[in-house]
């Protein structure tokens, strides 16, 4: 099988960089199973699981949004914070769960508050997710 290009980055490190067999993400609009050879696009993430296969292994990586681009020369992630699965703080999460629920106490507007409803849909069903 051919290999995919993958570059994974955070404004804090390079998380990857290196050649793959599939990335899977979680797109805006739903969870997406990056191949070599997939389609040009981009994409905005929610807050999941990146899942990275290569050589049979599966990594999961936590992100809390950022963007995907696919591309002839293969795929970049560019993530707004992400953690290695084994390494990710639920108490952070939580915190960004207990924010949000303010942030929408206090919103002005109903097109504000509306996105930050959709935000903390995300952030519980991402809780629930890693507490499995």
């Amino acid at each position: 099988m051919a290999a995919l290009h993958f570059e994974f980055v955070s404004p804090e490190t390079v998380l990857f960089s290196g050649e793959v067999d599939q990335v899977d993400l979680p797109g805006s609009e739903g969870d997406m199973g990056i191949l070599p050879g997939h389609a040009p696009m981009v994409t905005s993430l929610r807050p999941g699981i990146v899942t990275i296969i290569r050589e049979g292994r599966r990594e999961p990586v936590v992100v809390i949004g950022g963007f995907a681009e696919m591309s002839p020369s293969g795929l970049t992630i560019l993530a707004d914070r992400a953690v290695a699965r084994d390494d990710f703080d639920m108490a952070t999460l939580a915190n960004d769960i207990k924010d949000t629920e303010e942030d929408i106490a206090d919103a002005k507007d109903d097109a504000q508050r509306d996105k930050l409803t959709r935000h903390l849909e995300q952030l519980m069903t991402l809780q629930a997710a890693l507490a499995a």
